[in-house]
């Protein structure tokens, strides 16, 4: 457990060049397309159809490929984004609801990923031996990468999933006014995320998460070898 969370850490904080980027994209592209699926099949659920017509409820990653985003996330080497799903909450049939429910699946998605990647390195790493191989190093990435999705749109500030929560609990003129202010949040975060201010807020939920759903995994390993 302990070497495990050594490594990660080794892994965030190492710099983020190039080839890290590159062996980090199958977590990119696997927590994207399972982050946005999530957002469709949820406005789906909640009734409305929108993201299904237009062929954005799939897990083929083309279909949430959003070309500047990448781009963004190759320049910055600090943040890119998916194809915005496209929802009508007037379709709802809990529209107090419904929005908040949206927003929720995307974050939620990407930490039962992340709870589903730990126990495969649980798995691989008791059928090797504790040998470390370069597909067990993809397997802490890829956690990473769902990990750190999850905890960054959960934060409240437009157009992530926190902020679609929080708007979940305002009344109708607070949202407004919440909406009509949201580009001031959109300058804030870009300044928190160069200057690198956004680690004092991300990093100890990061950390709260990621112990959270890798303790458990373990429990439920030992559990099950105990049986």
């Amino acid at each position: 457990m302990q070497d495990f969370l050594t490594r990660l850490f080794y892994n965030l904080n190492a710099e983020f060049q190039f080839i890290s980027l590159l062996y980090a994209l199958p977590g990119i592209i696997i927590g994207l397309t399972i982050h946005e699926f999530s957002h469709a099949y949820a406005a789906y659920l909640m009734g409305d159809k929108t993201a299904k017509l237009n062929g954005r409820l799939t897990l083929n990653p083309v279909a949430h490929f959003d070309l500047l985003g990448f781009l963004c996330l190759i320049v910055t080497r600090k943040f890119g984004w998916a194809k915005p799903v496209p929802v009508n909450e007037l379709n709802f049939r809990n529209r107090k609801y419904g929005m908040l429910l949206v927003a929720l699946a995307g974050p939620l998605s990407n930490f039962i990923t992340a709870f589903a990647v730990i126990c495969l390195y649980y798995f691989m790493m008791l059928r090797q031996n504790g040998q470390v191989t370069a597909f067990t190093e993809m397997l802490i990435l890829v956690y990473a990468v769902n990990i750190g999705l999850g905890v960054f749109n959960l934060l409240p500030i437009p157009p992530l999933d926190g902020s679609n929560v929080v708007s979940a609990f305002l009344s109708n003129r607070q949202r407004m006014l919440y909406r009509q202010y949201s580009h001031y949040f959109n300058i804030i975060a870009i300044v928190l995320i160069f200057s690198g201010a956004i680690r004092i807020v991300l990093n100890p939920m990061f950390e709260l998460m990621s112990t959270a759903i890798s303790r458990f995994a373990l429990l439920l390993f030992q559990l099950g070898g105990s049986l």
